[in-house]
């Protein structure tokens, strides 16, 4: 799977996987999902974002979640 709106460089945000290379983390925007925030009310606040990167965020977020399974404590 390929993705065109996951940029990873380390000079930018320490290297941590971010939207198209605007220092906005694929975690800032996945963290703002799980809080429930809409898509509309995220674009809303950061209009430099778009929905395809929304969506490609989930994608990505899928593919790692396949690669390793941890053991979750409860």
């Amino acid at each position: 799977m390929r993705f065109e709106r996951i940029t990873v460089d380390p000079a930018v945000a320490t290297g941590k996987p971010c939207i198209r290379n605007l220092r906005f983390p694929v975690s800032r925007l996945l963290g703002l999902l799980a809080a429930r925030e809409t898509r509309e009310s995220i674009l809303s606040a950061y209009p430099y974002l778009e929905a395809a990167d929304i969506d490609e965020a989930l994608r990505y977020a899928a593919l790692l979640s396949e690669d390793e399974t941890i053991e979750l404590s409860r």
